[in-house]
């Protein structure tokens, strides 16, 4: 999905609407993919060329040259149908995307600086397109006086918007909602630029 500048706008929209009601900062991460996953593909065309000699041991008498030739010809071909992106995340194993969109979302958090703020209020949406991963991550400040509930219902908001093919539309609500419990939790004080 290309994300296309009135898709930014509207997201920093409702950053800013969401933060006109409270000292909290918000900030949301929208990436195609968390990792390339290559690995995967290498590995499983490995595997697909280091079986490839035994049916034809088995039922040919092709030389030890030609096998060979079979094998890099296997190793090459599905390396590259791997390769393709779709298909490249089809082979990772779901634990595997899942903790790499993790990580991601833990490493954008100390990134961005979202564990800067003055009242440690900061909280993150992260939304990983390909893996199918959103999470909202709090600074401590904040994580310790709303309820783990309260963040899952904009996640699962973010999530729904997504699988319907609208993530940025997910993206808004889940930013209006965490907006609506810094709010709650952590109201505009005066001063507050």
């Amino acid at each position: 999905m290309e994300i296309t500048q009135a898709d930014h706008d509207r997201v920093a929209a409702a950053i800013a609407a969401a933060e006109a009601h409270t000292s909290g900062e918000i900030t949301v991460v929208i990436a195609q993919a968390s990792a390339a996953y290559s690995a995967f593909s290498f590995a499983w065309a490995t595997l697909g060329a280091l079986a490839a000699p035994w049916p034809l041991l088995v039922f040919t008498e092709l030389s030890a040259h030609r096998i060979y030739l079979a094998q890099l010809v296997v190793f090459a071909i599905l390396f590259a149908l791997l390769s393709r992106p779709a298909l490249r995340l089809a082979v990772t194993p779901r634990r595997v995307r899942r903790a790499t969109a993790h990580r991601a979302a833990m490493e954008q958090f100390v990134l961005r600086g979202v564990t800067r703020t003055r009242a440690r209020t900061g909280v993150l949406v992260f939304c990983s397109l390909a893996e199918h991963y959103a999470r909202i991550v709090a600074d401590d400040g904040i994580a310790e006086t709303v309820d783990k509930r309260e963040w899952q219902e904009a996640v699962d908001a973010l999530i729904a918007a997504a699988r319907e093919g609208r993530p940025i539309d997910g993206c808004v609500v889940a930013v209006e909602r965490v907006g609506a419990i810094l709010a709650r939790h952590a109201p505009r004080e005066e001063g507050d630029v």
